[in-house]
């Protein structure tokens, strides 16, 4: 169980102060996660807090590849009238 960081992250360090684990690594061209500090969160908060405050869509993934901030998730809702 381990969040992963792919290519899209602006490397802004958001995410790596709020993280309860320091799991965050600096690195180019995009920061990593270590597998083997990242908890997703579970023990600590209901979100991971690397996703919850990450400004770009899609550049945190699961286990399984998929974003937890996919694309539109960010984007303030569309108003009609």
């Amino acid at each position: 169980m381990a969040l992963e960081i792919i290519a899209g992250c602006v490397n802004c360090w958001a995410c790596v102060t709020l993280c309860p684990h320091q799991a965050i690594i600096e690195a180019q061209p995009h920061f990593l996660i270590d597998p083997l500090r990242c908890t997703e969160c579970v023990d600590a908060h209901a979100t991971p807090q690397c996703a919850a405050i990450c400004p770009v869509e899609g550049v945190i993934v699961n286990e399984l590849g998929d974003p937890l901030n996919p694309p539109g998730s960010l984007s303030p809702p569309a108003r009609f009238g």
